[in-house]
Formats: C-alpha cells, structure tokens, sequence
C-alpha cells in the first residue's frame, strides 16, 4: 500500500510595509526643510560661539603662538647681548638718536637679533628687544 502525498498548497500572505505618512509628500518636505534648518543652526553656534575653527585657522594661530612665544624667550637674550657689548653705552646712545620706526633695523644690523641656527635677524625680536632696552632707561 502506498500512500501518495499530495503536496500541500500553502497559501502565503505578505505584508507590505506602509511608508510612514511623515516620510511621504508634504510631510517629507517638512521634514527635509527641519533638518537643514536645523544643520544650519548647529555650524552657526559652532562656530560663533563653540569655539569651533577650521584646520587653516588652528595652523594660523599655532604659528603665531609659536612665534610670540620665540619673541618672549629671545627678546630679553637680545637685551643682555646688548647691555653686555663693548660699547653698550655709546650704542645704547646711537640707538635713541635712531628714530623710533628705525630702531629695530638698528639693532637687527648690529646682530643682536640674530642667533645660532638663525640665518637672518627676527624683526619680532629685534622689536621687543628694543621695547625692552627703551623702557629701562
């Protein structure tokens, strides 16, 4: 005796999934218009207020630290240089006849703005240097 099986139909459903009604039409459009909104108005308080730069900005202002910072190290260095010269008082004269705009250019010429590794004066320096050997005297 043998049995044929007869193969089952089985009736399968599928459920569609429906769209919300947020994501369709009128309402995505919302949406999208939310969003960006609300984009926008996260990069302007970054930026305005967060204290957020841009990798150009950050590099811009760690060289000027960097700078500043070489300034305040060699600038009393180059007023000892000075001081400790030969003839620190007769240049020390020289240098207040020099008119106020000139007198970096005259201490950057009598080298006490340049250091080893330096292949040319640092105005900074020579700057500061003379704000420096100005206001003691």
């Amino acid at each position: 005796m043998s049995v044929a099986l007869a193969p089952k139909l089985v009736e399968r459903k599928e459920i569609i999934m429906q769209v919300p009604s947020m994501l369709q039409g009128e309402s995505l459009t919302r949406l999208l218009q939310g969003a960006f909104a609300g984009f926008l108005a996260t990069v302007v308080i970054g930026f305005t207020w967060g204290g957020w730069t841009l990798g150009s900005t950050a590099k811009e202002m760690a060289e000027k630290n960097a700078s500043a910072a070489v300034v305040a190290v060699l600038a009393p260095i180059c007023a000892e240089k000075f001081r400790q010269g030969a003839e620190a008082t007769a240049n020390l004269a020289e240098l207040k006849k020099v008119n106020s705009w000139m007198q970096d250019s005259y201490i950057e010429k009598g080298g006490w703005a340049t250091f080893p590794g330096m292949t040319s004066p640092d105005r900074g320096v020579a700057q500061a240097c003379v704000t420096l050997l100005t206001a003691l005297h």
